[in-house]
């Protein structure tokens, strides 16, 4: 044998060997990529006809192993609906409502805890200020709230329709009658409840004292006041303003008067968050912690009739015998009117049927009727 044919034969060799390696590592690379495509809980089937694909001719369509939950707020329904805001939750809000006396005085702004409160009311107090009662029912989050101050008779009148604990500092004569003769569960910082509220020293009395929803919570579990207890439901538009709403006035600014020319409470409706940002006197009403410009998807503004009966100026209101309203809604108002319901809440009607609040926060304002109620309220 030549050498030259001893040369051909080895590199033939070597090149059945190479190509053998070649083909092995291959299909090693192919097997590994199969393995990392293929996930480890996919199903022999994936790609089999399923319903609505058309399985003649072409290829089906691919269906995901798994179709992604849905989650409350995402389209899915929730399982619990907060009775007072109508928002959905996936855990039932059954709760006692809470009914807090909120210092309004300039001096007690901006308060603390009001944007966790289910619905807010704003109503007159002696000398022309408002006074804010916030209810708390569906959220529980350990947030400073306050200032807090008195109570008086309409105010006890107003946490009722919600059956609330009072949680206040302080009432007039015949608050504290009503309260003792009719044995209401309150929380009074002054009587008997001081250890569940605290003193501010950064601010001055009386705008300085706080509570928190544990502390209220607590407060009326050592009083042995019922804990739960159903609140009162309100209806809430599956999605939209009602039908009355929609065909409204335009409102996307809102003005209030109550008494005082130099307050004057404010709204101007947001379409981004579909909510009404509240100003007092042209500036931004903010909470104290977050910083947070307080707002509401529902406005409310009733007409009550008010009798100042003391050189105090005490008031009495009658938030019995109902009488004129407007509801707020994206960005519309609708004229109705208030009733006192047979379940004894205040609910908002057109022609004899309820209109429907949106999902969220719901502020209330009680204006006077004098000189009508129409005197308290322009929007545009």
């Amino acid at each position: 044998m030549n050498l030259s044919t001893m040369i051909s034969k080895r590199w033939m060799g070597n090149k059945r060997k190479g190509a053998m390696l070649l083909l092995m590592m291959l299909l090693a690379v192919a097997a590994g990529g199969c393995a990392a495509e293929k996930p480890a809980d996919s199903r022999p089937d994936e790609t089999a006809e399923q319903p609505g694909n058309s399985g003649g001719g072409g290829a089906a369509d691919v269906q995901p192993a798994e179709e992604p939950a849905e989650e409350p707020g995402n389209g899915a329904a929730a399982a619990f609906t907060a009775p007072l805001t109508g928002l959905g939750r996936e855990m039932e809000a059954a709760a006692r409502p809470i009914a807090v006396m909120i210092n309004n005085f300039p001096k007690a702004r901006p308060q603390s805890g009001l944007p966790h409160a289910d619905m807010v009311w704003e109503v007159l107090a002696e000398g022309g200020i408002t006074r804010l009662v916030a209810i708390f029912q569906s959220e529980e989050d350990d947030v400073t709230i306050g200032p807090v101050r008195s109570i008086r008779p309409y105010l006890i009148d107003l946490g009722d329709t919600f059956r609330a604990v009072l949680a206040h500092a302080g009432g007039s004569n015949d608050a504290y009658a009503i309260l003792q003769r009719q044995k209401k569960p309150d929380l009074d910082e002054i009587g008997s409840a001081g250890a569940y509220f605290w003193r501010d020293k950064s601010r001055k009395a009386p705008h300085n004292l706080y509570t928190s929803l544990p502390k209220l919570r607590d407060g009326a579990a050592d009083k042995g006041y019922a804990s739960g207890g159903e609140a009162p439901a309100f209806t809430f538009a599956a999605e939209g303003a009602a039908d009355a709403v929609a065909a409204g006035a335009a409102a996307e600014h809102v003005e209030l008067t109550f008494l005082l020319k130099s307050y004057k409470v404010s709204y101007d409706y947001d379409p981004n968050t579909k909510t009404y940002g509240r100003f007092i006197n042209g500036e931004p009403h903010t909470d104290l912690t977050s910083s947070e410009q307080l707002s509401a998807s529902n406005l409310v503004v009733i007409g009550a009739k008010h009798r100042t009966y003391d050189d105090y100026g005490r008031l009495e209101i009658d938030l019995q015998a109902g009488g004129p309203a407007v509801l707020f809604q994206f960005g519309r108002a609708v004229e109705c009117r208030w009733v006192r319901g047979v379940d004894d809440v205040i609910r908002i009607e057109k022609d004899g049927v309820e209109l429907p609040f949106v999902p969220g926060k719901t502020y209330y304002h009680i204006v006077p009727m004098s000189p009508n109620f129409e005197s308290h309220l322009l929007y545009r």
